[in-house]
């Protein structure tokens, strides 16, 4: 009854959508920002304690977690899943290898690059989270870097290939509806579409709209943080930050009811050729020759950490670090917990313009190619800004900048270049261009979530989310401000709670991903053996396994190796 009347509603608002899953999502973010408007004192507390009690006897499990999905990408892009494809068995990729690459090079940048380049290499130098490392050392400065990219680059896009291989498997080849619940065919089957597949699809509509949330909010405080770098008797305050969360969401509004969609593209390219610029810029004007041999021999220290870090839990800290085990709640636990909730928003763009491909190239290609981007931006923003800093020495004026305020750390940086003001006003441009392209996309992705479909919902829908975003992100700002706390850490709390049970449903997904494969094998092989005996009958070929090769039929042309209309488990 109660489904009825919400499906009644939707068509008298003029929506496409499921019904339940859009109005109770929309209902449950109101309900939190209502609550969020009356009690900011008591919700800051609750999730402040919620996050304290997750860190201390959960973090393990984010950290443990992510290292297997890892390991399991590999194994499955290595193994005899490899050569399947994500679609038909007949489809090719809708994109060339340059086009593709291009995308998943747009996709390795953005706001989190911007705000963390300087700011984390500079965090670790100064405080060094590997115990016995003296301050500004050497060694701290090369830890720092492995630590940077141990956060930023494989692990994270593991994070998102995992969703991304998934919604791509079972969207793509067993045309289900594009939702997250559709990942879980195989243990679901047609419960999807009931009560559990919609409560999993209202969790990842919330995950990802507080996931988007905590990435506007960090890259407002980056744009206040400019602005008062320019201008300072501007400050960078709660209400400056509300004023840039409404003014960019009016403009990615403006684009969704405009409809640009190649101004968008126009802007997301403009964008990433700005960005390139920094890079390009601060390579050629700092110590070239110093950063071009830290690049191969950073991303090679990185390598050597690599098994170190992937497992390390800080196990010692209560016996050698005065906080304990806090670090690490802060840093990787809440990186994690952020990335996951992303997930299903990366995971549908990748699935969208990696139709056709093998799971090999798709995991190869998602893994290493931003995460190679990644290891250059850190090297060049990182490394300098330690040089900058002094390697070997006691700390500097960026090391008390990141201090003071991560935000402006990347504004101090600039502040020891050519044309110190224009480059910062450059920064500031693309970090608001990020803000507003990503909460164009996010929308429309937020509303494929709802309506299980890839074409477009209505103007009005996409417009709801994307005031939804901004309104989300400037009621964790105004939390941050009203309960005294630092702005950054109210995000961490919040994004830390909601991204616990996003991670509970991705690692449940890779195993659900896992059966789906066996199945789809199985059917493989069975078709091509049956192709295959019947051509023998006939006198020609002989048998061969699958992925060993694939027979012709009289003219010559491959045959498919399976049919497409076998769902996992069904086959």
């Amino acid at each position: 009854m109660a489904e009825k009347r919400l499906d009644g509603l939707a068509r008298r608002l003029g929506l496409r959508t499921d019904p339940t899953i859009f109005f109770v999502s929309a209902a449950l973010m109101v309900a939190f920002l209502i609550l969020l408007l009356v009690y900011p004192a008591q919700i800051g507390d609750a999730f402040g304690s919620s996050r304290e009690w997750i860190v201390t006897n959960l973090g393990w499990f984010f950290i443990l977690g992510v290292t297997l999905w890892l390991l399991f990408l590999a194994y499955v892009a290595l193994s005899k899943f490899g050569h399947l494809r994500l679609g038909d068995d007949d489809s090719r990729p809708a994109y060339g290898n340059v086009s593709w690459f291009a995308m998943l090079f747009a996709g390795g940048i953005g706001t989190v690059l911007m705000f963390y380049g300087v700011a984390e290499p500079m965090s670790h130098f100064a405080t060094p989270p590997i115990s016995g490392v003296a301050p500004f050392s050497a060694e701290a400065a090369s830890d720092a870097m492995s630590v940077s990219l141990y956060h930023l680059s494989l692990h994270t896009w593991a994070i998102f290939t995992l969703p991304g291989l998934a919604f791509g498997f079972f969207v793509y080849r067993y045309k289900l509806p594009l939702r997250v619940s559709s990942v879980f065919y195989p243990f679901l089957k047609e419960r999807i579409y009931g009560p559990i597949g919609k409560t999993i699809d209202i969790f990842a509509v919330l995950g990802t709209l507080f996931g988007l949330a905590v990435s506007l909010g960090l890259g407002t405080s980056q744009i206040g943080a400019g602005i008062n770098a320019l201008i300072p008797s501007v400050d960078n305050g709660m209400w400056l930050q509300v004023g840039i969360i409404t003014v960019l969401t009016a403009v990615a509004v403006s684009s969704i009811v405009a409809g640009l969609d190649k101004g968008v593209k126009r802007l997301s390219n403009l964008n990433i050729l700005m960005a390139v610029g920094l890079l390009v810029f601060i390579l050629v004007s700092g110590d070239t020759l110093f950063l071009l041999r830290q690049i191969p021999q950073s991303i090679g220290v990185y390598l050597q950490d690599f098994a170190g870090l992937a497992l390390w839990n800080d196990a010692m800290a209560q016996f050698t670090k005065e906080g304990g085990w806090g670090w690490q709640g802060g840093w990787t636990v809440f990186y994690w917990a952020w990335t996951v909730t992303w997930a299903p928003f990366m995971g549908v763009f990748l699935a969208r313009i990696s139709h056709g491909r093998t799971i090999r190239q798709f995991v190869v290609g998602v893994l290493l190619a931003p995460s190679l981007f990644t290891a250059v931006w850190f090297v060049v923003f990182g490394w300098s800004a330690m040089e900058l800093d002094g390697i070997g020495g006691s700390g500097g004026p960026l090391s008390e900048a990141v201090a003071d305020d991560v935000a402006l750390a990347m504004f101090a940086f600039f502040d020891n270049f050519p044309a110190a003001t224009l480059i910062s006003g450059v920064a500031v441009v693309v970090v608001a261009l990020f803000f507003a392209t990503s909460s164009d996309s996010a929308s429309l992705v937020v509303d494929m979530l709802c309506t299980g479909d890839s074409d477009p919902g209505p103007v009005r829908q996409r417009v709801f989310w994307g005031v939804s975003e901004g309104a989300l992100a400037a009621s964790l700002i105004i939390l941050g401000g009203l309960t005294g706390r630092d702005g950054l850490a109210a995000l961490q709390q919040v994004i830390t709670v909601i991204g616990l049970p996003i991670f509970v449903l991705a690692v449940i997904m890779m195993f659900s991903l896992m059966k789906g494969l066996h199945a789809a094998r199985g059917a493989a092989v069975e078709a091509q053996f049956a192709d295959v005996l019947t051509r023998r009958d006939a006198g020609r070929g002989r048998p061969k396994v699958a992925g060993q090769g694939r027979s012709r039929d009289s003219t010559g042309v491959p045959a498919p190796a399976t049919t497409d209309d076998a769902r996992p488990d069904e086959s």
